[in-house]
């Protein structure tokens, strides 16, 4: 995908804090596309999106008011493998495709792609050049996975099984944040990496103008 905008994938695994790091970029003035957010908006009542996990699951997975019941949805995929294989084949591309829009949209020097389960998915993200991670250790990951989303042990543990490692998420990184400690020491990370993204960005956008 060509573009004028640089952009930057931000992965991490879950509960590495990718969410405290988005919002500081967001402050700074950067467009943060999130793949959570285009997870729940092209399941919203009426989409094709949410018919097709319907078809796929059973009325059984919708409330009372049509809306896909999240909780409900994340507890049987995380523990049954095939249920959580089939219902990414069905919101991925839809996802995928959610971003590129956003992206062709983009008109500021760069943009972060926020894809948690890109190491999951590197083969359809091979057009991002440049891999932000918020890197954690899986112990401090576990411990506030239980305590953001109020959950038990075996559901956090299930849950943290099934995304990459952090070795392999590591190995695609060109640059890492650390999250281990407390939160007010991303302010001075996430500067630092703005200052180099404006300029990485330049570089970008004069290459581009010449090709």
């Amino acid at each position: 995908m060509t573009t004028n905008t640089l952009v930057i994938a931000l992965t991490g695994g879950i509960a590495a804090g990718k969410s405290a790091v988005a919002r500081r970029f967001e402050v700074l003035g950067v467009h943060v596309h999130d793949a959570d957010l285009a997870a729940r908006e092209v399941v919203d009542p009426g989409t094709p999106g949410l018919t097709a996990v319907a078809e796929a699951f059973g009325e059984g997975v919708l409330d009372e008011t049509g809306t896909l019941d999240r909780r409900a949805m994340r507890e049987r995929v995380f523990t049954d493998p095939a249920a959580r294989r089939r219902l990414e084949a069905i919101i991925h591309p839809l996802v995928r495709d959610w971003l590129r829009d956003r992206v062709a949209a983009e008109t500021g020097p760069y943009c972060l792609l926020a894809i948690p389960l890109l190491a999951e998915n590197i083969g359809h993200y091979r057009w991002i050049k440049h891999v932000l991670l918020v890197d954690a250790p899986e112990s401090l990951q576990f411990s506030r996975l239980m305590l953001r989303d109020g959950i038990d042990e075996t559901l956090a543990r299930n849950m943290l099984a099934q995304q990459a490692s952090r070795a392999e998420r590591l190995a695609l990184a060109d640059y890492v944040i650390d999250n281990s400690g407390d939160e007010a020491a991303l302010d001075a990370a996430v500067a630092e990496l703005h200052r180099k993204f404006l300029a990485l960005a330049e570089r970008h956008r004069t290459s581009q103008n010449m090709s």
